[in-house]
């Protein structure tokens, strides 16, 4: 066996279940015990300064600079008491990750000595270099100034003795450089949208916020076996790899025990996640081997957004602990299912009502279908837009799979309110409509009585009704679900403001307020009948009959991303306010530059894999052969040995052929990228990797994946499917 992957292997071999401190109290002892909530701001901040900070949390009313430095000074406090050294301004470039600059709270005293301090204007506000982060041609490299500005509707918190400040990044003439300023403006856009239709049947309602909950999708592996895979190191999936005899197949890892090494990763990190406030409810195993999931406790979308990602962090932190390693990557691994984020997405009054809870008589619940059916017919309207928003390079390999997502939208509403809907199209009474008492089902005498739902689900819908909350199913695993969720929150708050005009102009003409509303909901639910649909989404009969219904699909990523620049796309974030033509147009570059570098790295990887790797070995396996036959020539009559050599001297031709083809393939590829690497404009660049270098590598693997399965076990070089997706 090659020493690379048997030092690997040798080394997984001792790594044993780690045990490390967890807190024995009770969560609620030390929840949220690292963040500057709502108990240490009343312990250290006037009642004028925390007033000030709870109504901007509240109502959204900014903080008046003359209080921001009370507010430093008091998180200081705290924060020097809990052990911290350094604050950070943490922000969400346009790279789906976070970005922190540390500062230390040490100052000079008039006097000379060293204390700490912290004052308002470096809450408030801070200056970090713009050029080196995505910017779509907003800012020259030359022009460096950017500014991080704080956003206190998401609580500071400690992170290995640095206070963390969650804040917004724009340029220097105010574009929005990140992806929390386009996501906090579209949840401003559907609380005034929300608010406008509301107004049709109650005018006590103050607010309406999103909610928001993220079930996280994971893969781990040992980090001995991953620092063996120079393409995991580097791209975070496998680029070559044949799939193992045993995989998901049999259904047996889903839901199962989950191993005991992983059982000790996930006790730690969620005791550290429950101290930074982050409510996790649920962990299990996921369908494909080595394959997790966790999930906390809906909460306000932008706090969601940030939970989610500092989870993400903590995850990897705590995961080097116990030498494992956490691929947030959406395909890692070939044949086996893929990871994403499924986004719960419902919208709440300051009431605490669900705005997407039917009730117990729905079709009679017109503030229900009200907001039901604008939802539906947002997705309809912008289903291309919706799905652009989940291409990548990293879900491109899992777009269109038999697992979620499927290419094209659909929406899935459940067979209640899907008679409900067709009775109000055909203006008849609804059947069989689900009443406040739930059915029953007696299964065996002993077994306590189920109580059914109105609905089954549909795990094929990349957008799914399932009670009262819809479920995009489609966000990739490793993106800032922000990315995808502010154009929910901009399509939705658009189609309400519509909902409402189109009421108010048939009030205008005599209609009877209900009867109009009545009327808006019926034409919703004609013009969006075509994006409904309740059966297999990965059906071939589906794609078939989405083309017929005019849903278009994703069939490349730099296509998709056309749907950023369109004019009707154009139209909705200008009218919302959510993004200016000049922001949408940088997203849109931002997009083709970094699947043209992602795909361009891997391509660079694939060829230092064959070349340096793969082949050398396939040619020492098959120097092997060709002695053995030799000495078998040698030892036998020519009759005998040919005979005896026959299926070795066809062994050793395939090699060859594999070999020229991979030498071939590669040499070919390097030459794709290298023309296609001239183009200065990433979108064109773009086209020309997915037209000519990304064919090249699906051909690459398939062949040495074929070496894998012929070379020797001993020689292959880099830890295999079986020895990376069993991680116990």
């Amino acid at each position: 066996m090659s020493s690379f992957r048997q030092r690997a292997l040798d080394e997984f071999a001792t790594h044993k279940a780690a045990r490390f401190f967890v807190e024995e109290r009770p969560v609620s002892e030390f929840f949220a015990q690292n963040v500057f909530g709502q108990e240490q701001m009343k312990k250290y901040l006037s009642q004028q300064a925390f007033e000030a900070v709870t109504a901007a949390i509240r109502e959204g009313k900014k903080i008046d600079r003359s209080i921001a430095d009370e507010v430093a000074s008091g998180m200081k406090s705290w924060a020097v008491e809990m052990g911290a050294t350094h604050y950070t301004h943490l922000f969400h470039p346009l790279t789906d990750s976070t970005a922190e600059k540390h500062e230390s709270f040490i100052d000079r005293s008039k006097t000379g000595e060293v204390v700490e301090n912290f004052k308002g204007e470096a809450l408030v506000q801070q200056e970090p270099d713009a050029s080196s982060f995505p910017n779509g041609g907003m800012r020259s490299t030359f022009e460096a100034r950017g500014y991080t500005a704080w956003d206190p509707s998401s609580p500071a918190f400690i992170l290995d003795q640095t206070l963390c400040i969650p804040t917004i990044f724009v340029s220097y003439t105010g574009e929005a450089l990140d992806m929390k300023i386009p996501h906090l403006k579209s949840l401003e856009a559907i609380n005034k949208a929300a608010l406008n239709v509301l107004e049709l049947f109650q005018n006590d309602v103050a607010s309406v916020k999103v909610n928001l909950g993220i079930e996280q999708e994971y893969f781990i592996v040992d980090d001995a076996l991953y620092r063996a895979r120079p393409d995991l190191q580097i791209c975070n999936r496998t680029l070559i790899g044949h799939t193992a005899a045993k995989d998901q197949q049999l259904e047996d890892h889903y839901f199962g025990a989950i191993p005991s090494r992983v059982t000790c990763f996930m006790k730690d990190f969620e005791t550290e996640a429950y101290k930074l406030g982050i409510m996790l409810k649920t962990r299990h195993n996921e369908v494909a081997p080595n394959q997790f999931e966790c999930a906390p406790l809906f909460c306000e979308a932008n706090l969601t957004i940030d939970h989610n990602l500092l989870l993400m962090i903590l995850m990897k932190k705590v995961a080097k602990k116990h030498r494992l390693k956490v691929i947030f990557h959406e395909k890692p691994f070939m044949g086996v299912n893929g990871s994403g984020k499924h986004c719960n997405w419902s919208m709440m009054t300051d009431k605490g009502e669900n705005l997407l809870s039917p009730g117990t008589t729905p079709s009679t619940n017109l503030q229900f279908l009200s907001i039901f059916v604008s939802v539906i017919k947002a997705i309809y309207e912008h289903h291309y837009l919706m799905m652009a928003s989940v291409a990548s390079l990293n879900n491109y390999y899992r777009l269109g799979g038999n697992e979620a997502p499927p290419a094209v939208m659909s929406v899935f509403i459940g067979s209640t309110l899907d008679r409900i809907l067709d009775s109000i199209e055909n203006m008849t009474s609804p059947a069989n409509e689900a009443k406040a008492k739930k059915e029953r089902l007696d299964i065996v005498r002993l077994i306590p009585e189920i109580l059914q739902d109105n609905t089954d689900r549909n795990r094929t819908s990349p957008f799914a009704f399932t009670g009262n909350r819809f479920e995009f199913r489609a966000v990739g695993s490793s993106v800032n679900a922000a990315s995808s969720m502010y154009i929910l929150n901009s399509i939705v708050a658009q189609q309400l403001n519509a909902f409402r005009s189109r009421v108010d102009k048939y009030i205008y003409e005599g209609t009877e307020k209900d009867e109009a509303v009545m009327k808006v909901i019926r034409e919703y639910i004609i013009e969006s009948k075509p994006i409904r649909f309740e059966g297999n989404g990965y059906s071939k009969e589906w794609q078939q009959e989405a083309r017929k219904r005019g849903l278009k699909g994703i069939v490349n990523v730099p296509e998709a991303y056309k749907a950023f620049i369109d004019k009707k796309t154009i139209a909705l974030f200008e009218e919302v306010g959510v993004l200016s033509k000049r922001e949408i147009e940088a997203h849109y570059e931002i997009k083709n530059e970094i699947y043209t570098k992602k795909l361009q790295i891997e391509a660079r990887v694939m060829g230092d894999l064959i070349i340096n790797h793969i082949i050398p070995t396939a040619i020492k396996f098959q120097n092997s052969l060709i002695e053995n036959a030799r000495g078998i020539k040698e030892l036998f009559s020519p009759e005998e040995a040919d005979i005896m050599c026959e299926k070795q001297i066809r062994t050793i031709r395939k090699i060859s052929r594999y070999i020229n083809e991979l030498r071939e393939d590669v040499h070919d590829m390097i030459a794709a990228r290298k023309e296609a690497n001239v183009i200065t404009d990433f979108t064109e660049k773009a086209a020309l990797y997915t037209e000519t270098v990304l064919p090249y590598m699906e051909k690459i693997r398939t062949n040495a994946d074929k070496l894998e399965m012929i070379v020797d076990d001993e020689l292959w070089p880099l830890p295999k499917y079986r020895e990376l997706l069993f991680c116990r």
